[in-house]
């Protein structure tokens, strides 16, 4: 039976990345930088990635990572996906990670790359549409639309028809979009004529790629989770605090009763994202239909979550001050990222047989 407790290891990266992100990226600040309009907070990633080792947890130790697995990667996404933090982990330490290690580890350009990525040195991006699902079949094109986090990458993953090419940020164009959500900026890709280095052939490339959309999409489902867990808890310790008529808001029955079936649905969304990073750890064969699962799951939940929140904290919540509205945004994006719920339902309804009604 699979495990899905979290181990003395994960609670002590858990507690670390959650010190680091209360330090350096609380709610006054992100705020703050979003009003900028550069929502990524200064030496965050070089304290995450590199002194932390959290960008290299998917690496193994002979490429220069930390070997460790799914299930550690998706801890340090609950807590990402927690602060609403504006960081490429999604990106590149788990989608463009996942697409190196499905190359030819052996070959020097790859093996560079991940050393960089595992150390945090570098930031590499695949260049595809945010919206990619795992299933999906990826074009070669030259020039594409909503491609997330291009702003820190200094590497684009860029499929070409004679396969995958590494080709260097300041040899691409990148015009920044104007996102829902913005902690995760988007921005169009352009590589016409940038030259680049050939990493693979067009069909170990595809199945690559597939692979790191596929954990993408997996590990999504923690980032999910920790959305929705600091959402109900965030409402929970208003509705304590805030009183009408000489009583907590929270003691109201009507009340009561829309936290309790939000925490039965966190709950659900934990075993069906930790579930997820298992099946991932583990390479079963199950976990696309596992993936699927919890994907089409946890974007719901994470949706109703902030939704509670920004309505249950009254006033407030409508207010640009307080963070409930980047919850929100942030999971009405991720609602759509890496496959939509409606195309991860017919994914599961394909995997498992039940084809749709007539």
């Amino acid at each position: 039976m699979t495990d899905l407790l979290y181990s003395e290891t994960e609670d002590d990266l858990r507690a670390a990345v959650r010190s680091l992100l209360t330090d350096r990226a609380d709610p006054s600040v992100l705020l703050g930088r979003i009003e900028t309009g550069d929502p990524y907070v200064p030496g965050l990633w070089k304290a995450l990635a590199g002194e932390m080792g959290a960008a290299g947890l998917l690496v193994p130790e002979k490429l220069g990572g930390q070997g460790a697995s799914h299930r550690e990667a998706a801890v340090v996404l609950e807590e990402l996906g927690r602060a609403v933090t504006p960081a490429p982990y999604l990106t590149s330490a788990v989608v463009a990670t996942e697409t190196l290690l499905g190359l030819d580890t052996e070959s020097a350009p790859v093996a560079d790359l991940l050393a960089g990525l595992a150390s945090g040195r570098r930031v590499a991006v695949l260049a595809l549409p945010l919206s990619t699902a795992p299933d999906a079949a990826p074009h070669a094109t030259e020039r594409v639309n909503g491609v997330a986090d291009a702003a820190l990458a200094d590497v684009f993953l860029v499929l070409r028809a004679d396969g995958l090419h590494a080709v260097a940020a300041d040899a691409a164009g990148v015009e920044p979009q104007t996102p829902l959500d913005l902690t995760r900026p988007l921005a169009t890709v352009t590589t016409t004529g940038a030259s680049g280095v050939r990493l693979a052939d067009a069909q170990a490339s595809t199945a690559a790629i597939r692979r790191g959309l596929l954990a993408g999409a997996g590990l999504l489902a923690s980032e999910q989770l920790g959305l929705a867990e600091w959402c109900l808890e965030e409402t929970v310790r208003h509705t304590r605090t805030r009183y009408q008529f000489n009583r907590p808001v929270g003691s109201f029955q009507a009340l009561k009763h829309r936290m309790a079936q939000l925490w039965l649905e966190v709950v659900n969304a934990r075993a069906a994202a930790r579930a997820a990073a298992d099946a991932l750890a583990t390479g079963s064969a199950d976990a696309p239909l596992t993936v699927a699962v919890a994907q089409a799951y946890c974007a719901k939940v994470a949706v109703h979550a902030a939704e509670e929140c920004v309505q249950l904290h009254g006033g407030i919540g409508m207010t640009w001050e307080h963070p409930a509205h980047l919850a929100l945004k942030r999971a009405k994006s991720d609602q759509i990222a890496l496959g939509s719920t409606g195309r991860h339902q017919d994914t599961i309804a394909a995997l498992a047989g039940l084809p749709a009604p007539a």
